[in-house]
């Protein structure tokens, strides 16, 4: 692990891993590319007006994601590290205030591990937003898939 990224503190973060069917350069290039990135982030059925993406330590990633239900919801981050291909870090500067560590770690069958970690300042803030995010999270994963698949097929 990079000492950039903190180590696991289990009663305030919440993990989702999943394998993703692509390499890690792709995948580190569909979270880092905004012209990608705005196509998928977010649960099913959200689309995103990006403000600014500025990709870089202490860059700002303001936008608005649009809901389902009519529903538009700012977000404001703050890029606190990265290292290409291997990870991408950043803290919410709009709430609810939590940290998020995406890491790539290829595998020996030219796949992706994708690890994606929600860090809260504490373990009642993470049990709050944990019912809500586990499922959605999966959503979102589902929807970067399917720009993966996009992006593969046009190289």
């Amino acid at each position: 692990m990079n000492p950039s990224v903190p180590p696991i503190q289990t009663d305030r973060e919440i993990i989702t891993r999943r394998t993703i069917h692509f390499p890690r350069r792709l995948v580190f290039q569909a979270w880092s590319d905004p012209q990608h990135l705005k196509n998928w982030w977010g649960p099913q059925g959200f689309t995103n007006t990006f403000e600014e993406f500025d990709f870089r330590v202490g860059g700002k990633w303001k936008f608005v994601m649009h809901g389902p239900d009519k529903g538009n919801y700012p977000n404001a981050c703050e890029f606190i590290a990265m290292q290409e291909p291997h990870f991408i870090y950043w803290q919410r500067i709009s709430k609810p205030l939590f940290r998020v560590a995406a890491i790539f770690e290829g595998t020996p069958d030219a796949n992706t591990l994708l690890t994606f970690r929600m860090i809260f300042d504490s373990p009642e803030e993470c049990a709050r937003l944990q019912k809500f995010v586990v499922d959605k999270n999966e959503e979102n994963f589902d929807r970067l898939e399917q720009e993966l698949l996009i992006m593969h097929s046009s190289i």
